[in-house]
């Protein structure tokens, strides 16, 4: 039957070489697996290589080249297209191979083509491994490397977070798992497992596998493998119920493309299947191609590809390239050096150098057409990266559901009124895609168990915050916009074996998946913790404290009169006083008769003159400057009295230890819960581990404080407020506050829905939810420093600063007002003396007869000038002016 096939195959051949008798053959040998009935991809791309051998003669008639085919069957074999290749490239003297079927095969044969200097062209090997191992070997095809971008972009678009490689050990398997890990990573999804099947393998190795991976939370998987592998394992698949609601299963190209091959069981196998593939551009020629090739598999049955397939128009595409490459180089039928004496025959592997290999590559690399399978241009010795179809598994048949390309990314929805396709990464990008157990629903890409099993500390005190951290984890789930069934596994602190368990133990028996799928309560979210788990966001704040004692403040100290006003204020306040009494005396010792006292009679009238008003100073300036000190001084007498009086008969409390370094440094002993990372906290600040002792219940820690046997309890901060909240008056928090991540909830590495719950926990938080939890359970604490809210506060020089500035400006305005006005005065005194035209000796004697005068009026009025002393000052002023005026006068005689 296979020499029959083979023979209608090569019928078109010998009937052309009839024809054109006296056109320049170029000989190609065609390596394909022709017999394999589990590998169609040789089978049809002989018969498409025959309808475009037949095809492009009869378009190009008055070619002077023709190409003579030479297929050899290489039997699925790696051994047998290495021979197959080796005898068309020493006794048939090809000048082109094209082929082999897999990239395994070609992976050795291209060697012996670099060696020839012959080119090897693959229309169907696409590992991305085999590309620039040697320049003689050409990929008219689409490498695997190209599509995984179109696989990542269905994994974004959907937000799964986790996917599963399934492909098989081979070179065709292998090549393409670096470019698909990279991929996925850019669209933060993580690979937890990769299942690798022999080529070979039984349906009890494939059994095992898809068991290991029902047991994993991840339901999204891709499969890279080929058709025979393949089939075998959608059919064990379904028939484990992994082709169920829930299942994600996406295919690459070469299962996609071969679908329509397969049998009815392994079609109803797939139904649901995501699958990319190349998308072949609609064209008039393709559409007349199409035609033809349905009576062509009408007419042999052994071809179950009704549709056209993606490899079967690259090998179309590729002889086409090849015939216009050829008639370039225009070549004679000799494709080699005669000389027999180069080859050496003792080496099987040893074949001829081809003389017209080199430039018919060269050719053949700067062909450019539109093909069947598009625009037909390789570049770096490949088909450039072209658009990805995806398809969904729906019956018979596959449902084109949308499209990827590289600078767009997927679209699918084509717009009514100008025909375009648009582009989104979102869901609705998509056509309506037919799921496994044709769900309508897109899979969330994971599941459990029947029930998530939550681990609950179950431990005989601090428990106060568990009933928020309980109700916190309700809300949570119901926020999320799917169901997940949970039950709560108590976690005891107290083993049988009477050791203590932890919270570090805790998180690690979650990591393990044995007794819990996760846990919640007071958890700090760690750096050592996060090794071996999940966290999600913290629902609580973090944050290490410490709390100790109270004492009341000592009321009867004997420098409490100083304390209602600060340091600054007191010495701003007495340099005031000083400067404004010297101004003052300044403006009235040459107002007041005593203007020549002494030196202590001039300091004791500056210091009291607010006391004693009765001085008789009426110059106006001095009256501003009493007036605006007068209003300064009442109002700092009576702020200071209230506050003197309050801080009195008001106790103030205050902490036992203002702040953590004064522990350290009296090497104080401080109290921790039992099993809390604090113990390792407070060791790394400097605590000595002897001094850290540990407590199980909030009533043994108080007990400890309030009998001295612990200065500090220091714990994370809700459960520091839990305390204060109870004891506000015996207990208060001091400085400073460690900073700490808070309390999140711990699931194993990898857990799918870790990210939804911490998106579900923000939108708690931002509308406020997990807020009034708390505060329904847990009273807001007022003891969170020193307590200062029934303490009467120090004034501060603040308080008075604007008062001080009014008073200072408005003493120097009036000091320099007085001085302007004295130095105003002297210059009109000496001016009058100079338009004095007497002589010196007649001025003189009047001036002394005047004096004396003035002196027994002056002794004859004392007594009246004490019971009067504005007249007196008035007097001794006038005395002032006239000793002036007569020793200016001197002054100017001389």
């Amino acid at each position: 039957m296979c020499s029959l096939f083979v023979a209608l195959l090569l019928l078109p051949f010998f009937t052309m070489q009839c024809c054109v008798a006296h056109s320049i053959d170029f000989h190609v040998g065609v390596v394909l697996d022709l017999d394999l009935m589990d590998s169609p991809v040789g089978r049809i791309g002989m018969s498409y290589l025959s309808m475009a051998l037949s095809d492009f003669y009869s378009f190009h008639v008055d070619y002077k080249t023709r190409l003579v085919l030479h297929p050899v069957d290489s039997n699925g074999s790696v051994v047998d297209a290495a021979a197959a290749a080796l005898h068309l490239l020493r006794d048939v003297k090809v000048d082109a191979i094209i082929g082999p079927q897999k990239s395994t095969q070609v992976n050795f044969v291209m060697d012996l083509g670099d060696r020839a200097h012959v080119p090897i062209i693959s229309f169907s090997a696409t590992s991305p491994s085999l590309i620039h191992q040697t320049p003689y070997f050409v990929r008219t095809a689409q490498s695997d490397a190209n599509q995984v971008q179109a696989i990542a972009s269905i994994i974004k678009v959907f937000q799964w977070t986790q996917v599963v490689i399934i492909y098989e050990d081979t070179e065709f398997g292998n090549g393409i798992i670096p470019y698909l890990s990279n991929a996925l990573q850019d669209v933060n999804a993580r690979v937890p497992y990769r299942s690798v099947l022999p080529r070979s393998t039984n349906d009890d190795f494939i059994s095992n596998e898809l068991h290991k991976m029902m047991g994993m939370q991840t339901r999204v998987f891709v499969v890279h493998m080929s058709q025979a592998l393949g089939t075998r394992f959608f059919l064990k698949a379904r028939e484990l119920g992994m082709m169920a609601e829930g299942y994600v299963w996406i295919v690459t190209s070469g299962l996609t493309d071969l679908f329509s091959s397969t049998g009815s069981d392994v079609a109803e196998a797939m139904q649901g299947v995501l699958g990319v593939r190349p998308l072949i551009p609609k064209s008039e020629e393709l559409h007349s191609f199409a035609s033809r090739w349905r009576m062509f598999v009408q007419d042999n049955h052994d071809t179950k590809l009704a549709e056209t397939s993606i490899f079967g128009l690259w090998a179309y595409d590729t002889l086409w390239a090849l015939g216009m490459a050829a008639e370039r180089v225009g070549r004679s039928r000799s494709s080699a050096t005669e000389n027999e004496n180069n080859v050496n025959l003792t080496n099987p592997f040893t074949s001829l150098v081809s003389e017209t290999g080199p430039e018919l590559l060269k050719v053949l690399l700067d062909t450019r057409f539109r093909g069947l399978a598009g625009e037909f241009s390789l570049v770096k010795g490949q088909l450039g990266q072209t658009t990805y179809e995806i398809v969904n598994v729906v019956e018979s048949i596959e449902r084109p559901v949308g499209t990827w390309r590289s600078s767009g990314g997927i679209s699918g929805k084509q717009n009514s009124l100008n025909g375009t396709i648009s582009s989104s990464t979102s869901k609705e990008s998509f056509r309506s895609i037919i799921w496994p157990g044709d769900s309508t629903k897109p899979p969330r890409g994971w599941g459990v168990g029947e029930r998530l099993r939550i681990a609950m500390p179950l431990k005989p005190g601090f428990n106060d915050y568990l009933k928020v951290e309980r109700q916190v984890f309700d809300a949570v789930m119901k926020a999320l916009p799917y169901a997940l069934p949970y039950e709560f596994v108590s976690y005891n602190f107290n083993n049988p074996d009477g050791s203590k368990g932890s919270y570090d133990e805790l998180v690690y028996q979650v990591s393990l998946q044995k007794d819990y799928d996760g846990a919640l309560g007071d958890i700090t979210i760690t750096a050592n913790r996060s090794n071996h788990a999940d966290f999600t966001m913290p629902y609580a704040e973090g944050g290490v404290a410490c709390i100790v004692p109270t004492k009341y403040e000592d009321v009867n100290d004997v420098f409490t009169f100083l304390q209602p006003l600060t340091i600054q204020l007191w010495v701003t306040t007495v340099v005031l006083y000083i400067s404004t009494a010297v101004v003052t005396w300044i403006l009235a010792k040459r107002l007041v008769h005593s203007s020549r006292d002494s030196l202590a009679q001039h300091a004791g009238m500056a210091c009291l003159f607010p006391f004693f008003p009765g001085l008789g100073i009426e110059i106006s300036l001095i009256c501003v400057i009493l007036v605006t000190w007068a209003f300064v001084a009442n109002l700092l007498n009576s702020t200071y009295t209230a506050s003197l009086s309050s801080r009195l008969t008001i106790a103030r409390l205050l902490p036992t230890v203002t702040n953590v370094e004064e522990l350290m440094a009296n090497r104080d002993n401080v109290g921790f819960q039992d099993g809390s990372f604090v113990e390792s906290y407070l060791m790394n600040l400097g605590f000595n581990k002897s001094r850290i002792i540990g407590y199980t219940t909030e009533h043994d820690c108080k007990t400890a404080l309030s009998n001295k046997n612990i200065s500090a309890y220091c714990d994370v901060l809700p459960h520091i407020k839990a305390i204060l909240s109870e004891a506000c008056g015996k207990f208060m928090m001091i400085e400073p506050i460690y900073r700490t991540d808070g309390f999140g909830f711990a699931f194993p590495k990898g857990f799918p829905a870790a990210a939804d719950i911490s998106k579900a926990i923000l939108e708690l938080i931002e509308n406020g939810t997990i807020l009034d939890i708390e505060k329904r359970h847990i009273s807001t604490s007022k003891c969170l420093g020193p307590d200062t809210s029934s303490s009467p506060t120090r004034v501060s020089l603040r308080s008075f600063s604007v008062l001080f500035a009014i008073t200072g400006f408005v003493t120097l305005a009036c000091l320099v007002a007085s001085l302007l006005i004295h130095l105003h005065s002297r210059r009109s005194l000496r001016q009058r003396i100079a338009d004095f035209n007497a002589n010196s000796c007649s001025r003189i004697l009047s001036f002394r007869h005047y004096l004396k005068r003035n002196q027994l009026s002056s002794l004859s009025t004392t007594a009246d000038t004490r019971e009067n002393t504005p007249h007196v000052e008035e007097i001794g002023s006038s005395n002032d002016h006239i000793i002036e005026i007569g020793v200016i006068a001197l002054d100017h005689n001389r």
